[in-house]
Parts: C-alpha cells; structure tokens; sequence
C-alpha cells in the first residue's frame, strides 16, 4: 500500500541551501514528504528560481507591505492553507512569527539553525563559536516554538573545529551538515515517527553515530 506523501511547504528569505537539499531529498518518490510550496518574503530570493526550475508552486509575500506581523501571517496562512500544506519547513527565513503563527502549526513547524543549540541562539554563530575557543560546533534542527531558535530539538550533527578555520570555512562544513540532518528530521517527522514530551523528542530507539556524529539519524 502506497503512504500519501505529506504536503510541505518551505519559507525562505534568500538563496535557500537547504530548501534545494529538501528539494533533492523529496525528488525520491519513496521520501515521505513532497515539497509543493515555496514561500519568500523577499521578491528577490534567489532560492525561487530553482524552485520554479523543478516545477514547484512559488510565491511572494512581501512583509514590507504589510503593516504589522500580524497582517503578513494572516495572509501567509490563507497561502498555506490554500495549497493544503501539512508541514512548514524554514529555510533562512529571516523573519520573527508570532506566537499566533507558531501555534496554529505547532508541532508541524520546523527550523535549522547553524550551531548545536542552546548554544549560540541568534546570528553569526561560527564566528562567535570560533571567538569562544570551542572544539565541537554543529548544527540543530528543531520544533519552532515561539521564542527564538528554543524548541523541542529532533536532530543534531557535530563538526571539529580546526585550528585554520575561519567563520566562512566553519560554516561550509556545518552547512553539509544541515543539508543530511533537515532531510532526515523532515522525514522522520512525515513519517509521524517521533513523541515529543515536554522539551524532549523521542525517536524510537537507539541509532548508531556516525562521523561526524549525528543523533539520532545516520546520514
């Protein structure tokens, strides 16, 4: 019996790296979630032309017309809505949402952020990471909640920091990183595989860790 894929739609302020690794994953008839909107709030995003590229339904909604946040994500919303989207995933969205978006998704809501959280919540991450002398750096992706880069985390991949990084050579090596990591917890999340209870998720079992290590999925 074939599974219905769930309907996915990505939010992307930019290039969107890790919306074309999403992209690539959902190309695999066989992956549970089929990518079938791609949001920006930015006319310009260089990330809509690869996805109008591969056949997927794109669209603007520019937060500079609007008065407020609350204007913008209601007509975020009727957008998804519209195109009967399931699961949201964020994609360098450069934009706060309020607690009123993040709770008519909670749960279906989520977010890769380019270090391994609670550390370094906000920007500029590796040079900050680099700035405090740490070994291991990573990333992390996680259920969107209303405060920023905090919510339940599904899945984290580490990387070395060596002595000849920069930021910009850091940031390359996490940034694969999250192109194997957001592919696998966007399945795993389709797939309705996980238990969240309170901040924890839970994801059936033990897996083994790879190098570079990555909890809890295998790249």
């Amino acid at each position: 019996m074939t599974t219905r894929r769930k309907r996915t739609a990505i939010l992307i302020s930019g290039r969107g790296s890790n919306m074309r690794a999403l992209i690539e994953s959902a190309r695999d008839p066989s992956y549970p979630a089929e990518i079938v909107l791609v949001l920006s709030n930015r006319p310009g995003a260089a990330g809509l032309g690869f996805a109008a590229e591969n056949h997927i339904a794109c669209a603007v909604i520019d937060h500079k017309i609007y008065a407020g946040r609350d204007e913008f994500e209601r007509s975020l919303q009727v957008l998804l809505e519209l195109h009967r989207i399931e699961l949201i995933c964020l994609a360098g969205f450069m934009r706060m949402l309020t607690p009123w978006f993040v709770g008519q998704w909670q749960g279906r809501l989520l977010n890769v952020h380019p270090a391994l959280l609670p550390a370094y919540r906000g920007l500029n991450t590796h040079a900050r990471a680099l700035a405090d002398g740490v070994k291991i750096h990573g990333c992390t992706v996680h259920f969107v909640v209303p405060a920023m880069d905090e919510g339940p985390i599904i899945a984290q991949a580490a990387v070395p920091v060596l002595d000849s990084d920069t930021p910009d050579s850091l940031a390359a090596r996490v940034l694969a990183e999250e192109h194997v990591i957001y592919s696998a917890a966007l399945a795993s999340v389709a797939e309705g595989r996980l238990r969240v209870e309170g901040n924890r998720v839970y994801c059936g079992g033990p897996a083994a860790l790879p190098a570079p290590l990555r909890v809890p999925f295998n790249g």
